[in-house]
């Protein structure tokens, strides 16, 4: 009697184990889909990715770009994620750079027939000296519509470059060129948030036609496009290896909400 008395016991106890553990389990899975993001980069494959494997692999976890001395680039060179043309987003991550290295994120971008995993479109800026992170720089197409520290608006296109537009050169791009509307401080302050060949994170807050940058929380630009023929609402999102010397990326918990 006393012996199924204890063994009674230590069945209640098993199963008040695994109660608590399931209903921790279901607590986190509750939290993520309350906060709505979504992970895209499982950590140990390119599943849902498409790229070159020249440049790109899993290494510790981290998706990694490199360019070797035997590997050196003709053309910018993407990888891609295939789940789908995100337009109202929030990204966030963490990436980490060699001081020679270029890179960016890609959204809202279309994929080039003519050029192997090229993309064009908005950018979120990126390189390691961080003379560029964290600006809006749009791969292919209008070039610069904010740089670091700034908040613009990009006009309706008119068919014509501003006088403006023309002495930066940006003719050739068919827009008007940008307006800057405000401060979010110098890009050298901004700059000293921002930790070389190290981990940082990033958000893009991408809602509308109005586009944010984040890096390490601090909003390092802030675009306004009202540009509608040459802005897109939606499109493909990816991440890059420059054209230039041998360099390395790292990127690493890549989370999307979808808004």
């Amino acid at each position: 009697m006393i012996k199924n008395i204890r063994l009674n016991f230590i069945q209640l106890g098993l199963m008040l184990a695994v109660i608590a553990t399931v209903s921790i389990n279901m607590s986190c899975v509750a939290q993520k889909k309350k906060n709505g993001f979504v992970k895209i980069f499982d950590g140990k494959s390119l599943k849902g990715w498409d790229g070159d494997p020249t440049y790109w692999r899993v290494e510790n976890g981290n998706l990694v770009g490199e360019i070797t001395p035997s590997t050196l680039l003709k053309t910018n060179n993407f990888i891609i994620w295939r789940g789908g043309e995100p337009g109202d987003f929030e990204f966030t991550g963490e990436f980490n750079i060699t001081e020679a290295g270029n890179s960016g994120i890609n959204y809202r971008s279309e994929q080039l027939t003519d050029v192997p995993f090229a993309l064009r479109g908005y950018q979120a800026d990126i390189d390691g000296q961080n003379r560029y992170t964290g600006q809006n720089y749009e791969e292919r197409k209008r070039t610069t519509l904010a740089y670091r520290g700034q908040k613009t608006t990009i006009p309706p296109y008119t068919g014509e470059a501003t006088p403006e537009a023309v002495r930066a050169n940006v003719k050739r791009n068919a827009w008007g060129g940008l307006t800057v509307t405000g401060s979010l401080g110098s890009s050298d302050s901004l700059k000293t948030f921002i930790k070389s060949q190290d981990w940082n994170t990033f958000r893009l807050v991408v809602k509308g036609n109005r586009l944010q940058h984040y890096i390490n929380d601090i909003l390092m630009s802030d675009v306004t496009d009202e540009d509608t023929v040459n802005g897109k609402a939606k499109g493909l999102l990816g991440v890059q290896v420059h054209v230039g010397p041998p360099m390395k990326v790292q990127y690493r918990n890549l989370m999307l909400k979808q808004l």
